[in-house]
Order: C-alpha cells, then sequence, then structure tokens
C-alpha cells in the first residue's frame, strides 16, 4: 500500500479543486464575452486546462515535497512543477475542449492562426496566478503553523518555571516547620522528617509531567497533609470529597498545593485551636470546579479583593493563564464558616 505523504490534507485539496474551479467558470466567462464564441465551449476548455493543471502540481508537491514543511516543493522542483501542470492542462485542456465542439486547435494554418498562441498565453498567465495565490496561503498557513508551535513551546517553558518555583517554595515552608519542630519535640520532628523522605520520594518523578489525573493531585495533598499533621497534630483537621466520575480528569501537577499552604500558614496556624481545610471538586457543565476551603481566621480587610495576591495564588494564576488562557478563573472569598474559600474553574480535560 503507497504511504501517505506526511500532511496530506483532502479538506486543503477539495478547497483548493473548488476555487480553481470557480476561477475557470470566472476565465470562460471572460472569454465568451470577449471573443463572442460559446460560453459552454469555452467552459469545457478551461475547465479541461484548469483542472489538469490543478492536479498535477497540487498532487505533484505532495510527491516531490521530499521533507520541506512549507506544502511545496524546494529549490528547482517547484519551478519545474508548475511548468510542467501548466504545460499538461494546456494540452489535455485543448484536447477535451476539442473533442466537444469538433474543433482542431492544433491547424495553425486555420483561418484564425492566432488562437492556439493566445489560448496558450491565456494558460499560462491563469496559472501563474493560480499558483501564487495557492502559494501564499499555504506560505501564510505555515506560518502561522510555526508563530504556534513557538508559542506552546514558550508556554511549556514558562510553565516548567513555574513549577520550578513551586516545588522550592513547598519544600522550603516543610522545612521551616521541621526546624521549629526540632526544637520544641524532637522525636515528632524525627516522624515528619520520615514523612517528608517518603513524600519527596513518592512525587519526585510525578512532579515532572505536564498533567496528572485529579485523583493523584489529591493522593499528594493527603501526604502533605499528613506531614503537616505530624506538626499540628489534632489542630489540623481535613477531608477531601472527590467524585469517582472525576478522578481520571487531568490538571497540571501541583496545581492546589499552593492554596492548601495558603490555608494552614494564613488560617490555621495563626488560631490556637487550628481547624479544618476542605478540598473538593465537582463539575459544572464543560467545566471542573476545584475548592480549597478552611475555617481558619479568614480574610483580613486587606485581603478583601476577590482577586487575592501572595506567592501562592499568583503562582497559580500565572499556571492557569499558561495552560488554560481566558477558559479558566480564580476566586477568593470569605468561606462558609468564617474562613476563606479558594475556588478554580477550568475547562473538562480527559
Amino acid at each position: 500500500m503507497p504511504r501517505i505523504p506526511a500532511h496530506f490534507s483532502p479538506q486543503q485539496l477539495a478547497r483548493h479543486a473548488f476555487v480553481t474551479a470557480v476561477f475557470c467558470c470566472i476565465v470562460a466567462s471572460a472569454m465568451a464575452l470577449s471573443t463572442g464564441r460559446p460560453w459552454d465551449r469555452q467552459l469545457v476548455y478551461s475547465l479541461g486546462t484548469g483542472m489538469t493543471s490543478w492536479a498535477v502540481i497540487d498532487f505533484g508537491r505532495y510527491a516531490l515535497r521530499h521533507g520541506s514543511d512549507t506544502g511545496w516543493p524546494s529549490g528547482w522542483r517547484g519551478p519545474v512543477l508548475v511548468v510542467a501542470g501548466i504545460l499538461a492542462g494546456f494540452l489535455t485542456g485543448t484536447a477535451i475542449g476539442d473533442a466537444y465542439c469538433g474543433c482542431a486547435s492544433w491547424e495553425w494554418h486555420s483561418p484564425d492562426p492566432q488562437r492556439l498562441m493566445a489560448s496558450l498565453m491565456i494558460t499560462l498567465a491563469a496559472g501563474v496566478i493560480a499558483v501564487l495565490y495557492f502559494y501564499g496561503r499555504g506560505k501564510a498557513t505555515h506560518l502561522q503553523a510555526r508563530i504556534a508551535l513557538v508559542q506552546r513551546d514558550a508556554a511549556e517553558a514558562r510553565l516548567k518555571l513555574l513549577e520550578t518555583q513551586l516545588e522550592p517554595h513547598m519544600l522550603f515552608n516543610t522545612l521551616a516547620n521541621l526546624r521549629v519542630l526540632v526544637a520544641s519535640d524532637p522525636a515528632r520532628a524525627q516522624v515528619m522528617l520520615d514523612h517528608l523522605i517518603a513524600y519527596l520520594r513518592a512525587t519526585l518523578s510525578a512532579s515532572r509531567a505536564a498533567t496528572h489525573t485529579l485523583q493523584t493531585e489529591f493522593d499528594r495533598l493527603r501526604d502533605y497533609l499528613e506531614l503537616m499533621a505530624v506538626r499540628m497534630g489534632p489542630r489540623l483537621r481535613f477531608a477531601f470529597e472527590l467524585p469517582p466520575e472525576l478522578a481520571t480528569l487531568s490538571v497540571p501537577p501541583l496545581l492546589l498545593q499552593p492554596l492548601v499552604e495558603n490555608s494552614i500558614k494564613h488560617g490555621l496556624e495563626p488560631q490556637v485551636e487550628g481547624g479544618a481545610i476542605h478540598i473538593a471538586a465537582r463539575r459544572l457543565g464543560q467545566s471542573l470546579e476545584l475548592t480549597v476551603e478552611d475555617t481558619g481566621a479568614g480574610m483580613s480587610p486587606a485581603t478583601q479583593s476577590p482577586k487575592g495576591s501572595g506567592f501562592g495564588l499568583a503562582q497559580v494564576r500565572e499556571r492557569l493563564a499558561t495552560v488554560y488562557g481566558a477558559a479558566s478563573t480564580l476566586d477568593v472569598t470569605p468561606g462558609a464558616a468564617g474562613g476563606t474559600r479558594v475556588a478554580i474553574t477550568l475547562p473538562v480535560q480527559a
């Protein structure tokens, strides 16, 4: 079975064929008006010439491109293909037209000896115009694809940079908590250190992935909260709500980690009695809503803005903008129990 060339597009071929047929109809109309000859005969000549040239050039460029990603053969092959297509179209179109009307265009000593040369010049001009049009369209499409690829690579690089900022931030916070515990309770510090080692070992490879499942995100948050519970004891309570049908949806790694850290640092730790964190996921139509809500100190008058601030929120916002653009949102509002609620909405991705 012959191999289909790379980037072969039946839709593009069909579009080129349609445009060529319309162009042939326009040329036939112009010739009929200028010469007074029947329009149907001019149409047969024009379609036979134009469609043959289109077939030779459009199919030939796929066969001769040899790795070129512009859609056209590189070097001398391009001009040769165009000339061959135009000549093939002229010869075939003339033969089809002659057969249709019973004419003899190849009789140079007919009463109209200029007719054949005029037809050849018209075919050449029309072929060059059509090729330049299709080449320009193809070049523009190629450049747009290259721009999109560069933008995607830049977005991926920016996302990786944000992730490399986030992981040390989480680690430094944990080490700072461990340092406090070492001085007050060495035995619990040892347990916390063991949890930290296990947590880092389990998540090191996963954190290098572009996405992971929502179940994995919740599992890593559970590991982190178990780690924090070693230091805070009964002052930290947490619960998860993840419907089974949402567990396999894809999200960026460590997306909710900064929000949970904020809940502990700014919400629960300032309170003597601590508090609870509730992490949930639910589907809203074609969107996924992820929430982190705590019963901590709540939002101060300086942080009542729904946009929020600080490294954690800013980092999450940048990651959302990089991955989802305007299709995602992040809102910070007072919680129902007096704490803080952070809600993220993003498109559903299987």
